[in-house]
Protein backbone atom coordinates (compact mmCIF):
# COMPACT_ATOMS: atom_id res chain seq x y z
CA UNK A 1 0.00 0.00 0.00
CA UNK A 2 2.67 2.34 1.20
CA UNK A 3 4.28 1.53 -2.29
CA UNK A 4 0.88 2.95 -4.27
CA UNK A 5 1.02 5.91 -2.25
CA UNK A 6 4.87 6.89 -3.27
CA UNK A 7 4.04 5.91 -6.78
CA UNK A 8 1.07 8.19 -6.54
CA UNK A 9 3.14 11.02 -5.11
CA UNK A 10 5.32 11.01 -8.19
CA UNK A 11 2.66 11.48 -10.19
CA UNK A 12 1.94 14.97 -9.02
CA UNK A 13 1.00 18.36 -10.57
CA UNK A 14 2.53 19.87 -13.96
CA UNK A 15 1.98 23.28 -13.04
CA UNK A 16 -1.06 22.84 -15.29
CA UNK A 17 -4.35 23.84 -13.18
CA UNK A 18 -7.16 21.55 -13.70
CA UNK A 19 -8.83 23.84 -15.78
CA UNK A 20 -6.22 23.89 -18.46
CA UNK A 21 -6.85 20.71 -19.81
CA UNK A 22 -8.13 19.58 -22.84
CA UNK A 23 -11.71 19.30 -22.95
CA UNK A 24 -12.28 17.04 -25.76
CA UNK A 25 -10.69 13.08 -25.82
CA UNK A 26 -7.07 13.14 -26.27
CA UNK A 27 -7.25 16.94 -27.01
CA UNK A 28 -7.96 15.98 -30.48
CA UNK A 29 -9.64 19.23 -32.32
CA UNK A 30 -13.23 18.73 -33.46
CA UNK A 31 -11.86 18.58 -36.78
CA UNK A 32 -9.83 15.58 -36.13
CA UNK A 33 -12.89 13.76 -34.25
CA UNK A 34 -14.84 14.85 -37.79
CA UNK A 35 -12.60 13.20 -39.63
CA UNK A 36 -12.06 10.01 -37.19
CA UNK A 37 -15.55 9.89 -37.36
CA UNK A 38 -15.89 10.23 -41.14
CA UNK A 39 -13.13 7.17 -41.34
CA UNK A 40 -15.16 5.02 -39.01
CA UNK A 41 -18.45 5.29 -41.36
CA UNK A 42 -20.03 7.68 -38.75
CA UNK A 43 -21.66 10.55 -41.07
CA UNK A 44 -21.70 14.30 -39.72
CA UNK A 45 -24.25 15.43 -37.42
CA UNK A 46 -27.42 16.50 -39.54
CA UNK A 47 -28.12 19.49 -39.86
CA UNK A 48 -31.93 20.76 -37.94
CA UNK A 49 -34.06 20.48 -40.89
CA UNK A 50 -32.91 16.62 -41.00
CA UNK A 51 -32.78 16.23 -37.58
CA UNK A 52 -36.33 17.34 -36.83
CA UNK A 53 -37.64 15.37 -39.80
CA UNK A 54 -35.54 12.24 -38.62
CA UNK A 55 -37.03 13.02 -34.84
CA UNK A 56 -40.60 13.31 -36.54
CA UNK A 57 -40.05 10.42 -38.65
CA UNK A 58 -38.87 7.80 -35.39
CA UNK A 59 -41.96 9.15 -33.38
CA UNK A 60 -44.35 8.13 -36.33
CA UNK A 61 -43.20 4.62 -36.20
CA UNK A 62 -43.76 4.70 -31.91
CA UNK A 63 -43.20 7.95 -29.78
CA UNK A 64 -41.32 5.90 -27.55
CA UNK A 65 -38.47 6.04 -29.85
CA UNK A 66 -37.63 9.12 -28.79
CA UNK A 67 -39.88 9.55 -25.68
CA UNK A 68 -38.03 12.03 -23.53
CA UNK A 69 -34.80 11.58 -24.51
CA UNK A 70 -32.26 13.85 -25.56
CA UNK A 71 -32.47 14.14 -29.37
CA UNK A 72 -28.47 14.06 -29.75
CA UNK A 73 -28.00 10.88 -27.92
CA UNK A 74 -30.88 9.75 -30.67
CA UNK A 75 -29.19 11.24 -33.40
CA UNK A 76 -26.12 10.04 -32.09
CA UNK A 77 -27.76 6.59 -31.83
CA UNK A 78 -28.84 6.48 -35.33
CA UNK A 79 -25.25 7.99 -36.64
CA UNK A 80 -23.68 4.78 -34.71
CA UNK A 81 -26.20 2.61 -36.51
CA UNK A 82 -24.88 3.95 -40.30
CA UNK A 83 -21.67 2.32 -39.27
CA UNK A 84 -23.37 -1.11 -39.10
CA UNK A 85 -25.27 -0.25 -42.40
CA UNK A 86 -22.10 0.00 -43.91
CA UNK A 87 -20.18 -2.33 -42.47
CA UNK A 88 -22.52 -5.29 -43.22
CA UNK A 89 -25.16 -3.79 -45.99
CA UNK A 90 -25.84 -7.57 -47.11
CA UNK A 91 -26.50 -9.01 -43.43
CA UNK A 92 -30.06 -8.23 -42.73
CA UNK A 93 -30.25 -9.94 -39.49
CA UNK A 94 -27.16 -8.47 -38.62
CA UNK A 95 -28.66 -4.83 -38.85
CA UNK A 96 -31.83 -5.17 -37.07
CA UNK A 97 -29.98 -6.76 -34.22
CA UNK A 98 -28.02 -3.49 -33.89
CA UNK A 99 -31.24 -1.20 -33.91
CA UNK A 100 -33.03 -3.01 -31.47
CA UNK A 101 -29.86 -2.61 -29.05
CA UNK A 102 -29.43 1.07 -29.78
CA UNK A 103 -33.24 1.56 -29.66
CA UNK A 104 -34.49 0.82 -26.43
CA UNK A 105 -36.71 2.15 -23.82
CA UNK A 106 -38.38 1.62 -20.40
CA UNK A 107 -41.05 -0.73 -22.11
CA UNK A 108 -39.06 -1.94 -24.61
CA UNK A 109 -35.48 -2.89 -23.11
CA UNK A 110 -34.50 -5.31 -25.73
CA UNK A 111 -35.48 -3.04 -28.41
CA UNK A 112 -38.77 -2.67 -30.51
CA UNK A 113 -39.30 -5.71 -32.49
CA UNK A 114 -38.27 -6.70 -35.62
CA UNK A 115 -41.12 -5.03 -37.91
CA UNK A 116 -40.67 -1.58 -35.84
CA UNK A 117 -36.72 -2.29 -36.32
CA UNK A 118 -36.98 -2.44 -39.80
CA UNK A 119 -39.31 0.84 -39.92
CA UNK A 120 -36.34 2.55 -37.92
CA UNK A 121 -33.63 1.68 -40.22
CA UNK A 122 -35.00 2.90 -43.19
CA UNK A 123 -35.50 6.25 -41.01
CA UNK A 124 -31.82 5.92 -40.18
CA UNK A 125 -30.59 5.09 -43.53
CA UNK A 126 -33.07 7.68 -45.65
CA UNK A 127 -32.04 11.12 -43.22
CA UNK A 128 -28.79 10.23 -41.89
CA UNK A 129 -26.93 8.25 -44.23
CA UNK A 130 -28.65 8.14 -47.60
CA UNK A 131 -25.10 7.65 -49.58
CA UNK A 132 -24.80 3.94 -47.55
Amino acid sequence: MAMAVIALAGCGSSGESPEAAPTTPGGLSSEAIEKAEKAAGIPPKPDQKTADAYLAALRKIDPEIVGDKDPDRIIDRGRDQCTTIREWPDDEAKVIKFVNTRFTSPDHPDGFGTAKAKKINEVVHRHLCPTY
